[in-house]
């Protein structure tokens, strides 16, 4: 989906008062290229099976690699579970890198990830290891395939084997031998087995394409047949003395998608049954597939093309026979959710729907005829934790009062009484949580516009403190070196609705002078820009363009964005992409002209990313009283080039369409422009194709208007690849805001 991309070292939001002096002044390589201000985590954690102890990755320079290491939460002990010195494969020196991990079932075997590669957009081909704890026997898997070609590999349920993905065709290993057993045979060229395409992966996150039954005796997967689908070339001009094009299948609006089916195969080896879905398979989407627990049942989600309907089937492996549960619709679309935990013997299951204007979790009958709420109010639940059938609660993160913020909440699964608040109220900001099973413990993590992250081990049932793991004290002080201000919480009223807003102003600010402004805009469905919290977007880039430049820097979130303000808030920009935001953004920022004396309304920028370069382009087109100049980057030029899946869903079809798709195209509007506008964009970019910007550089050229344009050769559409890129685009946009805001 189109996201704003900002690079690599995406930080941080700032603090420290006003009456705090400068000490060190911020500057692009500090914040680019040594990546002085980025925020620290922890390493990839995973709670163990007995749920009073975790293990996570720790570096030992000693042994030059990473051991895996378990902690107990009672009394804190440190056990090294996994030495580096233990994943060293013969005759090798150097331990493997961990790129990612997993345990099987009962702890007693570790599946590795390493030497990974790029899949679409994602890292998600490699190679993969398993360590057995009781022998130390370290194994490599696929070793008869070709390196770094593994892909989703995982246990079975009792451990014995594992299944992974290879060249589009799937297969299952065992652990003990190394017997290697090709399920699939037929992938490669235009099918794929067990993963998925390019649009797939990107608009509806599936990726990893085939579940384990849970008696480990089949297989069901997702195949996917891209024959007819248009392909798409990106040119690489750089690496020899001749172009070389760079294919794959591409599906744009109204055009014709891969047919999607799903199968089951014994693990064994054999054949594969097909389970007959009704519907077009070009024209509905197979989004979600499991097991149902201790079960031969898998429940599948079918979304029509145009999103707004989602039929829930359950299909028996042995007989291959579907039964439709029920039905999800909305008057625009439907959001796909995975949320669902069974509960009681299987007789219901949860489900996470909007039928009553809010995000709430449901409690669904087996036979798909009752439903009942389990969270309820006028809230959005933004994400579930953790599902304790025994306990009886559902965790979910939820913000009823302020939607910059996020908290933990929790409420009974049974649906009787109210929602109670977990997180303590002291702690005005956002919180994350990874909860143990028995949801006893959870490793919590807390942050706010002046707080860095900040993650500990709590006890969840009063949320006491019991190890503090990371609380950024090094950044803290580098942060308070500089002596930056605050970024400010704004509500602006524009009529219909009241807009949250930020705002960052210079050190030196006197509010009787005249400042020129910036707006940083991303105003699409897929995420949102003002949020309490220290890591969202390019904090630390507007704390340097703010002093830098002695302007204001503001960020609106518009309707449509995704925020927790219940289903109209988002839903209302329907068929209308690029038309209601850009209106919303220039109502506000008129706004906040008319609410602050110190804003020079005749020096007003505006720059976005991804989603927000197209805001960026309709507002100097469309908005060009309010916007004098603009930055577009990695945007959409005509929506009509970007993928079916994310444009379908909220524009509806194209010929149903006409007008939306027109006027909510900046191409359309491109002979308006009066402002000063710089474009940039990668020529490799694979989400956003560079033909946006060759066909908009048409278009003002057509229309006799002179712009600024930079283009990165084979960079993606976050545009870092390469030796001193982020540096260099930073730069380049800087030097723009210094001769033309």
């Amino acid at each position: 989906m189109i996201r704003i991309s900002s690079i690599l070292f995406i930080i941080i939001v700032l603090f420290a008062g006003n009456s705090q002096a400068q000490t060190k002044k911020l500057t692009l390589e500090d914040i680019y290229t040594k990546g002085l201000y980025g925020s620290k985590g922890i390493g990839a954690l995973r709670w163990m099976k007995d749920n009073k102890s975790y293990s996570t990755v720790e570096y030992n320079a000693a042994a030059g690699g990473s051991d895996i290491v378990r902690y107990e939460v009672g009394g804190g002990s440190r056990v090294v579970l996994i030495g580096a010195s233990q994943l060293i494969p013969a005759p090798g020196s150097k331990p493997l890198a961990i790129a990612d991990y997993e345990w099987s079932a009962d702890n007693s075997k570790l599946l590795l990830f390493t030497n990974t590669q790029k899949v679409w957009r994602y890292n998600t081909r490699g190679d993969y290891w398993v360590l057995d704890l009781k022998s130390g026997k370290l194994m490599q898997l696929g070793k008869r395939l070709p390196v770094s070609s593994l892909m989703f590999a995982k246990f079975s349920p009792d451990g014995s084997r594992v299944g992974y993905v290879s060249k589009q065709n799937i297969y299952v290993e065992e652990v003990k031998t190394g017997k290697i057993t090709q399920l699939t045979k037929d992938g490669g060229g235009a099918i794929i087995n067990g993963t998925f395409d390019w649009v797939y992966e990107e608009e509806l996150d599936d990726r990893d394409g085939f579940r384990w039954s849970p008696d480990g005796k089949s297989i069901a997967y997702w195949q996917s047949d891209t024959k007819g689908v248009g392909t798409f070339y990106l040119i690489n001009n750089t690496d020899s003395n001749y172009s070389k094009p760079l294919p794959f299948p591409y599906p744009k609006v109204g055009t014709t998608n891969s047919a999607v089916k799903v199968g089951v195969v014994a693990a064994t080896g054999g054949a594969t049954k097909w389970f007959a879905v009704p519907g077009d398979p070009r024209n509905n989407y197979l989004a979600r597939m499991d097991f149902i627990p201790g079960s031969n049942e898998v429940m599948i989600q079918q979304l029509n093309r145009l999103q707004n309907n989602n039929k829930v089937w359950v299909g028996n492996t042995e007989t291959m026979q579907l039964k439709l549960l029920f039905t999800e619709t909305d008057s625009a679309w439907v959001d796909i959710h995975d949320d669902i935990v069974w509960l009681e013997n299987n007789k219901y299951f949860t489900w996470t729907s909007e039928r009553d204007g809010w995000v709430h979790l449901y409690k669904v009958s087996r036979d798909g005829k009752e439903m009942k709420p389990i969270t309820k109010g006028n809230f959005d639940v933004v994400n579930i934790n953790c599902i304790d059938p025994a306990g009886g609660y559902v965790y979910y993160i939820a913000s009823p009062d302020n939607f910059t913020q996020r908290y933990l909440y929790r409420s009974r699964l049974d649906g009787t009484g109210e929602a109670e608040r977990v997180s303590p109220a002291a702690m005005a900001g956002q919180h994350s949580y990874q909860i143990s099973a028995d949801a006893r413990y959870a490793i919590h993590s807390f942050e706010n516009a002046q707080t860095p992250r900040r993650i500990s081990l709590i006890d969840l049932c009063t949320h006491k403190e019991i190890k503090l793991l990371e609380d950024n004290t090094v950044l803290k002080a580098r942060i308070s070196e500089l002596g930056l201000r605050p970024k400010e919480f704004l509500k602006v009223d524009i009529g219909p609705v009241v807009l949250d807003a930020w705002m960052i102003k210079p050190i030196q600010f006197d509010p009787q002078k005249k400042y020129p402004v910036i707006f940083h805009v991303y105003g699409e469905p897929a995420g949102s820009t003002v949020q309490d919290n220290w890591g969202t977007g390019d904090n630390m880039w507007h704390q340097y363009l703010a002093n830098e430049l002695g302007c204001i820097v503001i960020s609106v979130d518009n309707r449509g964005t995704k925020v927790p303000r219940g289903r109209d808030f988002r839903k209302c920009i329907y068929r209308q992409i690029g038309l209601l935001a850009a209106d919303d953004q220039a109502a506000a920022a008129k706004k906040i002209m008319q609410t602050y004396s110190f804003i020079d309304s005749a020096h007003v920028g505006m720059w976005g990313w991804s989603g927000g370069g197209q805001m960026t382009l309709h507002g100097l087109f469309r908005h060009g009283d309010v916007f004098k100049t603009g930055i577009a980057i990695s945007f959409v030029a005509l929506q009509s080039l970007y993928d079916n899946i994310y444009q379908e869903r909220y524009m509806g079809l194209p010929e149903d369409n006409q007008y939306g798709y027109k006027e909510g195209s900046p191409l359309t509007h491109a002979g308006k422009l009066q402002g000063k506008l710089m474009i940039i964009h990668g020529t490799g970019d694979d989400n956003v194709h560079y033909q946006n910007f060759e066909m908009l550089v048409n278009e003002l050229i057509k229309n006799n208007k002179l712009f600024s344009m930079q283009s990165y050769p084979n960079r993606d559409h976050g545009i870092w690849q390469g030796v001193n890129t982020t540096l260099h685009l930073r730069r380049t946009m800087e030097n723009f805001w210094k001769q033309n805001l």
